[in-house]
């Protein structure tokens, strides 16, 4: 079977409920560069024109999608010019998607990384804001400073930039981590570390991985609530899903919490963005 049609049998089994931002029209990689503001896009060689096109409309939607849940600007979602984004290109064999903070890349394979977004998205969003979180001498690990995200820096009490957003997002890593009296780690925590035990790995527990969850779990539950929107490609399967019921994502109580605290962080980043370019 030609690649396009793996490409094709994807768009028509992820169907997306949500605003048509593209008015009925399809869009390129490069308007996904511009509405996006990211630094830049690289397209893999082997995937062809159709798969391009398809693609192009499915990740232009997701994207747009995102911000529309957490009620930023879209110009945001490129991290200030910073996030480089790659399709069918740059990734790693046996993974839909991945984010590499030393090129600040996020890479979707070509046919195996719908779903994946909102998770990589995170990722990347832990990585750049780590550097306005923390001052560079409190960063975890100087060595290892360009790679550091804030979801380890928090956790490792490193303190934090006096800064209300800073507060708010340290309150977002305290509702998804500690247990409600702040002390003791959440039962999410306990359940990530019972499943790489059970595995016999060290993935579930890492606190980048922990987040990246719950923010995907949030986007996907909160979705159509609130924006009226349903889109597969952007995030999958965190609900009812085997590794959801083993314990690898937040329970539906602790997802209305934490995405509380998701939007009284994101909502005013959005304002301040907002406010920065076009003040």
């Amino acid at each position: 079977m030609a690649s396009h049609h793996s490409l094709l049998n994807h768009q028509r089994y992820f169907e997306r409920i949500g605003p048509d931002y593209r008015n009925g029209c399809s869009v390129s990689f490069l308007d996904i560069k511009h509405t996006f503001a990211l630094r830049h896009i690289r397209v893999g060689k082997w995937v062809n024109k159709t798969e391009s096109a398809l693609a192009a409309n499915l990740i232009f939607d997701s994207l747009a999608d995102l911000a529309n849940i957490l009620r930023v600007p879209p110009a945001l979602i490129g991290l200030r010019g910073s996030l480089k984004f790659a399709f069918g290109s740059g990734g790693q064999k046996g993974v839909q998607a991945h984010y590499a903070p030393m090129h600040r890349e996020l890479a979707l394979a070509k046919n195996a990384g719908a779903g994946a977004l909102a998770h990589e998205f995170w990722h990347a969003f832990d990585h750049y804001i780590a550097s306005k979180m923390f001052t560079s001498h409190n960063l975890l690990d100087p060595y290892q400073s360009a790679l550091a995200c804030a979801s380890d820096n928090w956790l490792a009490d490193k303190a934090i930039v006096n800064h209300p957003l800073n507060q708010q997002l340290a309150n977002v890593f305290k509702v998804t981590l500690l247990s409600a009296n702040g002390q003791e780690p959440h039962d999410y925590v306990r359940r990530s570390i019972a499943l790489d035990k059970s595995q016999r790995c060290h993935y579930f527990a890492k606190p980048t991985e922990m987040m990246a969850r719950a923010f995907e779990s949030c986007i996907e539950m909160y979705s159509h609530q609130y924006a009226q929107i349903s889109n597969p490609y952007l995030v999958n399967s965190t609900i009812n899903s085997p590794l959801s019921k083993l314990g690898a994502h937040p329970d539906a109580e602790h997802c209305r919490e934490i995405y509380t605290a998701l939007m009284e962080y994101f909502e005013p980043l959005g304002v301040a963005f907002d406010k920065q370019e076009n003040g």
